[in-house]
């Protein structure tokens, strides 16, 4: 499997260029995506799709991610017809992130009502579902679910985006596995934490229920951390958590989560957004390149 590279960037209004020139360096630098966080209700971030779309038209290879998509701010049938026009204006360098909605506080002063957890992963596993079938091209799609109905709605001909979730709870995790392509371990968890050894057999075996290989459900870290010149004594803290190190700390680090823990992705997220030109070419000129090669990806 080829192992995906990304870095995360700014939603800041105050970094919009400073973004935008960002995700161009990071194209030049040969990542596979770019990632973007999706918060509506706050005004000093840029809407996710908007900063996306100019992104994408500023680039030539890297795909975009809204990491995770507000789905119940972003109603299934219209989010369908927002990533298809994406993907075919990009040329298919778009990756669909998904979530269930967490800041519920946040999504109702839009309007929205609100969900219970149980219902907003049905709500989920509906939008995923519908989304899908409204992409891909073929006849009229007619969808009576419990949150979503469509009449009679041709799909649009844009390839299918590959859908990477950000689930947690169980029942979240049970979605993924029966639908998605892609697990985003929430609270930047890594391959080492309790979250990831508790959460990815739930995915594995609601995708074999389902008639599927727990392989396609790729996992892709969020991994913040420190690019430092020289090797520190220590890469994680004392919880177990990831710190960082020097460029060969990482490569030795992540060239083990591959191969003896069967990672197929990393999203880099540096620790200072309005510093993080330098972090990124770290990341994308020194740290990917040696996995890469370690891994024969």
């Amino acid at each position: 499997m080829t192992i995906t590279f990304g870095a995360g960037v700014s939603s800041a209004v105050a970094l919009a260029q400073q973004t935008l020139e960002l995700t161009a360096q990071a194209d030049r630098d040969g990542l596979d995506v770019f990632s973007v966080s999706d918060h509506p209700y706050v005004a000093s971030r840029l809407d996710a799709y908007s900063l996306v779309g100019m992104a994408l038209g500023r680039t030539d290879r890297i795909a975009g991610l809204v990491n995770v998509t507000n789905l119940p701010l972003r109603p299934a049938p219209m989010l369908a017809r927002t990533v298809t026009s994406l993907t075919a204006l990009s040329q298919g360098r778009l990756v669909l992130g998904m979530g269930a909605g967490g800041a519920w506080d946040e999504i109702v002063r839009l309007g929205v009502p609100r969900l219970e957890p149980a219902a907003a992963v049905r709500a989920f596993e509906e939008g995923i579902r519908l989304v899908r079938l409204l992409s891909g091209g073929g006849g009229p799609v007619t969808f009576d679910g419990e949150f979503y109905r469509v009449d009679g709605l041709r799909p649009a001909a844009a390839t299918p985006a590959p859908v990477w979730t950000g689930s947690n709870g169980p029942r979240s995790l049970a979605v993924t596995g029966r639908v998605a392509d892609g697990w985003i371990p929430g609270h930047a968890a890594d391959w080492l934490s309790e979250r990831y050894r508790t959460s990815r057999p739930i995915i594995d075996r609601a995708a074999e229920e389902a008639g599927r290989d727990p392989r396609q459900v790729r996992t892709v870290y969020n991994l913040p951390g420190v690019i430092t010149p020289r090797p520190l004594a220590a890469t994680r803290d004392h919880d177990g958590r990831w710190i960082g190190g020097s460029a060969g700390q990482w490569i030795e680090e992540l060239t083990g989560a591959v191969l003896e823990h069967g990672a197929s992705g990393f999203i880099y997220f540096a620790p200072d957004e309005a510093a993080s030109k330098d972090a990124v070419a770290a990341w994308a000129r020194e740290v990917v390149p040696g996995v890469r090669q370690a891994v024969g990806s």
